[in-house]
């Protein structure tokens, strides 16, 4: 059931080595996600899939093929660049048909295909527009059809919605999922937007410095990082140093610098000994005036700042020199605190990760 076979797939440019080691199988019908930093690699590993680079060494396979060497056009992919690499000269009819004419497909099936798309993605009465005349969003459904139309194998996006602005994007993220979710076709789509992932992927691949970070669906990756690099660059995170003190049934005692003790769960793989982070989500820590007696995991600090996110109030606390995030439900209660005052953070033992020092 794999569609998409990367072995040992490594790209080197002159010195610089792009991509190093990288294997990976995408299923079938998979909406998987190549996400990290800028440089991180995964640009250049799209483009190797689509044939548009040579890898330097490394197998791709594309339904058990092996496609090295095979130009681009030859290959069963399809690709929707950054800026959409719409033909401005011609209509959208004539762009969206543009594949299966080289394909050299019989008029009518061309006709009949183009229109089913332009409806699918609700722009019936655009066919004979020419690409100035669309908005950034109808451009890129254009672009998106254009691809698709083709029916191939594995439909490859090369961040096609960072020229979108904020609302306009999280509307089509909708719009692409609904469409490749109907339709079956295997994607890999490439971002550094790490929202764009969470809310779109059935898998992320991480990549960091031309390897995988980490792999996962968007929920182990959030809840169950397996590095500080993967913690700090999905969502956010707070980091406190300390040293384990001891063991206690499944927690463990960790004393921050600071000169507080918390506790945290006693996972598999979790270091046992030596210096080592705690990472603990903003949403994961309450906000508290006073220090009850049942109270655990509990930091004193000062508040910084408060910023008004909406849904959402984020706490900037200062802890021994550092600064804390805290996020809570925006409510009345909540605004009523102000910069300086003197307040207490109830961190969740259960949501505090342990990550080698």
């Amino acid at each position: 059931m794999t569609a998409v076979e990367l072995i040992h797939l490594t790209k080197k440019f002159k010195e610089v080595v792009a991509v190093k080691d990288l294997s990976l199988e995408i299923r079938y019908g998979e909406f998987l996600f190549l996400l990290g930093p800028s440089g991180c690699g995964k640009t250049t590993t799209l483009r190797i899939i689509g044939g548009l680079e040579d890898p330097t060494d490394g197998i791709v396979r594309i339904k058990g093929q092996v496609v090295n060497g095979i130009p681009p056009e030859r290959r069963d992919t399809a690709t929707v660049f950054q800026n959409w690499a719409l033909f401005p000269h011609k209509t959208i009819f004539e762009n969206v048909a543009f594949g299966l004419k080289m394909r050299k497909r019989p008029k009518k099936e061309i006709s009949e295909k183009v229109e089913a798309f332009l409806d699918m993605v609700n722009l019936s009465g655009y066919a004979s527009r020419y690409p100035a005349q669309l908005s950034g969003g109808q451009k890129q459904r254009v672009a998106l059809v254009r691809a698709l139309v083709v029916e191939p194998a594995v439909l490859l996006l090369d961040e096609p919605l960072s020229a979108l602005d904020l609302k306009l994007r999280q509307q089509m993220r909708f719009e692409i999922k609904r469409i490749q979710k109907r339709l079956k076709v295997t994607t890999i789509f490439v971002t550094h937007d790490q929202t764009e992932a969470m809310a779109m992927a059935d898998r992320i691949v991480l990549m960091n410095e031309g390897r995988v970070e980490q792999i996962g669906s968007p929920q182990d990756i959030y809840y169950q990082p397996n590095s500080k690099f993967t913690s700090d660059f999905i969502g956010e995170t707070n980091f406190l140093e300390g040293a384990i003190a001891g063991l206690e049934e499944k927690r463990v005692l960790v004393d921050l610098a600071e000169g507080t003790r918390l506790t945290a769960p006693s996972g598999e793989g979790s270091p046992q000994s030596g210096r080592v982070l705690i990472a603990v989500r903003p949403e994961n820590i309450a906000l508290k005036r006073e220090r009850t007696p049942s109270s655990q995991n509990i930091l004193e600090g000062r508040i910084f700042d408060v910023t008004f996110l909406g849904a959402t109030l984020r706490f900037h606390v200062e802890f021994g020199g550092k600064i804390v995030m805290v996020d809570a439900v925006g409510d009345g209660r909540l605004g009523k605190y102000r910069q300086g005052e003197t307040v207490f953070l109830e961190v969740d033992p259960e949501c505090c990760l342990l990550l080698p020092g």
